[in-house]
């Protein structure tokens, strides 16, 4: 049975930061008329208000997939009211682990942290793929 500390020692941080951004240059490298993507469905089906709010479309997804890279690769973190609001709600639901082990809270958050990355280099990639669909090109 593979440890947690294996399984962050094989998919280490950087690595899967590395990924996200290689996929994201990848797709920008691909993508010379980013205006194709414009009213685009996502084949994604969300039912989360805010992620609807986000992502309507596939050329909204190439933009946000782009400004996740930037702050990543420069870890400056914007303040955005809009997304403030769902900050905070966030924030309310994890009150009762800010009490527990900053280790286990540590290791939640990096847990966290890879599903995530590993889920944004995925859609860059599913953008990436319907894009040269939409031009007509083989993968």
């Amino acid at each position: 049975m593979q440890t947690a500390e294996a399984k962050f020692n094989k998919n280490n941080l950087l690595l899967t930061l590395r990924r996200y951004s290689s996929a994201v240059s990848d797709m920008e490298q691909t993508i010379l008329l980013p205006s194709l993507l414009r009213d685009v469905p996502s084949d994604e089906m969300v039912d989360s208000e805010s992620a609807e709010e986000s992502c309507r479309d596939l050329y909204s997804n190439y933009l946000m997939l782009k400004a996740i890279r930037n702050t990543v690769e420069s870890s400056l973190v914007p303040l955005d009211d809009h997304k403030t609001k769902n900050n905070a709600v966030i924030s309310k639901t994890l009150e009762p682990l800010m009490d527990t082990d900053p280790e286990a809270l540590f290791r939640f958050h990096l847990k966290g942290l890879f599903s995530v990355m590993c889920n944004l280099t995925k859609k860059t990639q599913s953008v990436t793929d319907k894009y040269m669909d939409i031009i007509g090109v083989a993968n």
